[in-house]
């Protein structure tokens, strides 16, 4: 790596009021890169195994990477720390334009340690940081806070920021960033993590240039790229998701009444009104999809991982009604799959007898009442009454209610559920039981999109699809049900999504435009001068999935931990796509360990450690 190259790093300490920038180590960067490979090394160095979620010792970590800032499709950040919600390693993810400024501001990430006396947030601007009393801010929004502290600091000025749900320690509060576009940094409750610690927001600008270690390498590279990925006029991108979002529904993706069925009719109305949607987009990004579209109002409109949790799973069809609480869980700043998910899990302990009226607080929490649904997630937000039991998770509100309401229960290693069903999709099943956070489909989402047929694609992208999957060894798409290979794939795609998530960008950019893998490569080295091949940057991969499961295996993670809840692996819903088909976890995980190189218990091997430099990490 050249020497002129370099990043920095801010590392804060709110418990001692100070804060420090630290340029990057390279030999550091070259073995995790940045993003969440950077992120699972500080963790791993910051913390012990005693180190509770809430506690001041607990790391706060926003990363961006090399790539982020400069790359089309790369202003992204990823927030990591112990998880409130699981109490293991936690991430989240989050667009918009927070990350561009970020990196624009002259550093690659900030660290936190500490908890502050009163609230306090973070100004990051040009190369200088401070920490400011944010004592009025408190009790603010997450649309409220950005006006306010925009007017303090810069009005260009990007605002990630928690809302009343990570000052009382919602345990799957999100962090959102942007205001009203609300971006969201949303699992594992790193939110709560932040109100834990008394931060409001990080506030940053930033106009300084970020370091090209090789610019006409690069510009050759970006020209390449983009040449093949045209920037599409709005009926097109419109058609295109309306049609993935219904075949989505045809093959039983989507959750029905907490996992129960296979189809929800009203949902196809649901896609339809994408159609009155308008197009939005992150810094540097031509490119629009789902994630990034706006009503009239400028609020971000309802999304799949919304309308689905609450909609579906909740057998929940006003679009009205998930758009508001679509805005409550961004104002208070939740994490719409889980909200969702302790939901789901209400309603059907309410119709089960193990929740009254009176434990609701009169609301009549049955399938379908969208009022009651506004009302619980206000309640959550404000934990007040049953909402703060479902404030602390499907997992620990199973646990509290007792009887039978863990049968109820969807999630693994207490994180609920994202909202494509492991039965419409077998690989899934994979992804979710063995995931670094729990249940998530942003690590090896690719398995499924593209690899696996899952999702629509467009006949006319379809040889691009398949010249770029040759690159891992496919020379077809693998069929939805199919068990066999499905245990390698999610493996060797893991390792690929631990790379996206460490440069840091957007995985739309392979997964709809197509860029070709070793792309990433070539753009990593001309930013950075690493020299690195294919191999070398898939097997960093590798490393930051070992590290992040070994961060896992010191708090008491193994193989009986990497499981899916009985009802995704017994019950046979009778409708939709999927209806009679069972994922056989067993088989399919014992081929992934068998390819990661880990014991039957899950722990990766001694030898398997040391071939990936991980000797540090040996219990």
């Amino acid at each position: 790596m050249d020497s002129n190259w370099k990043a920095n790093i801010l590392w804060v300490d709110l418990s001692e009021g100070t804060v420090k920038s630290r340029s990057l180590d390279r030999d550091l960067m070259h073995k995790y890169i940045g993003g969440a490979g950077l992120a699972s090394k500080i963790l791993w160095d910051g913390t012990t195994v005693k180190t509770e979620a809430f506690s001041p010792e607990n790391l706060l970590i926003f990363m961006t990477g090399p790539l982020t800032g400069i790359v089309r499709q790369s202003s992204r950040y990823i927030v990591a720390g112990i998880s409130p919600l699981t109490n293991i390693w936690g991430r989240a993810h989050s667009g918009g334009d927070w990350a561009y400024e970020l990196r624009r501001a002259g550093f690659m990430g900030i660290v936190i340690r500490g908890k502050a006396k009163a609230p306090v947030y973070l100004w990051v601007n040009d190369g200088k940081a401070e920490i400011r009393d944010a004592s009025r801010a408190w009790g603010m929004d997450c649309y409220e806070v950005e006006d306010y502290l925009r007017e303090e600091t810069d009005n260009k000025a990007s605002v990630a920021a928690i809302g009343r749900a990570g000052e009382k320690l919602v345990r799957f509060a999100a962090i959102i960033n942007d205001g009203k576009k609300g971006r969201a940094a949303a699992r594992c409750g790193l939110g709560a993590l932040m109100g834990s610690k008394k931060l409001k927001a990080i506030v940053v600008r930033g106009t300084l240039d970020i370091p090209i270690f090789d610019r006409e390498k690069f510009r050759k590279i970006t020209r390449r790229i983009y040449s093949s990925c045209a920037i599409r006029k709005y009926d097109d991108v419109i058609d295109d998701y309306v049609e993935e979002l219904k075949i989505a529904l045809n093959i039983g993706g989507p959750p029905v009444r907490n996992w129960q069925e296979g189809t929800f009719e009203p949902a196809y109305q649901l896609a339809d009104d994408l159609r009155n949607a308008r197009l939005g987009y992150c810094k540097l990004c031509p490119y629009s999809d789902t994630e990034s579209m706006y009503n009239s109002n400028g609020e971000r409109h309802v999304l799949w991982e919304h309308w689905g949790p609450l909609g579906t799973n909740c057998l929940i069809g006003d679009i009205e009604a998930l758009q508001y609480s679509f805005s409550l869980c961004q104002r208070y700043g939740m994490d719409s799959i889980s909200t969702g998910g302790v939901m789901a899990f209400a309603m059907e302990c309410y119709e089960k007898g193990l929740i009254t009226k009176k434990d609701t607080g009169g609301l009549e929490l049955t399938w379908g009442n969208h009022q009651a649904m506004l009302e619980m997630v206000k309640r959550i937000g404000e934990r007040e009454g049953l909402g703060y039991l479902l404030g602390e998770g499907t997992k620990r509100a199973a646990e509290q209610i007792g009887g039978t309401a863990s049968d109820y229960a969807i999630h693994v290693k207490g994180l609920e559920l994202p909202m494509h069903d492991p039965r419409a999709a077998v690989g899934l099943a994979v992804q979710y039981a063995t995931g670094s956070i729990g249940a998530t489909h942003s690590e090896a989402q690719i398995s499924s999109y593209f690899i696996e047929d899952y999702l629509y694609v467009n006949p006319k992208h379809e040889q691009r699809l398949l010249d770029v999957i040759k690159v891992f060894g496919y020379s077809e798409r693998l069929d939805r049900f199919q068990t066999r290979g499905k245990g390698e794939m999610v493996a060797k795609m893991q390792n690929f999504g631990a790379m996206l998530n460490s440069l840091v960008v957007c995985s739309f950019m392979f997964e709809y435009q197509r860029v070709d893998p070793l792309e990433f490569v070539g753009l990593l080295n001309s930013i950075t001068g690493m020299g690195i091949d294919f191999d070398e940057f898939m097997k960093t991969g590798e490393r930051i999935c070992n590290l992040t499961r070994m961060f896992n295996v010191r708090r008491g993670i193994s193989s009986k931990d990497d499981t899916l809840p009985e009802r995704i692996l017994t019950h046979k819903r009778g409708s939709g796509g999927a209806a009679d088909n069972l994922p056989q976890l067993d088989e399919m995980l014992e081929e992934y360990y068998a390819y990661k190189g880990w014991s039957r218990e899950g722990i990766p091997s001694r030898e398997k450690l040391s071939e990936l430099d991980l000797e540090d990490c040996l219990l």
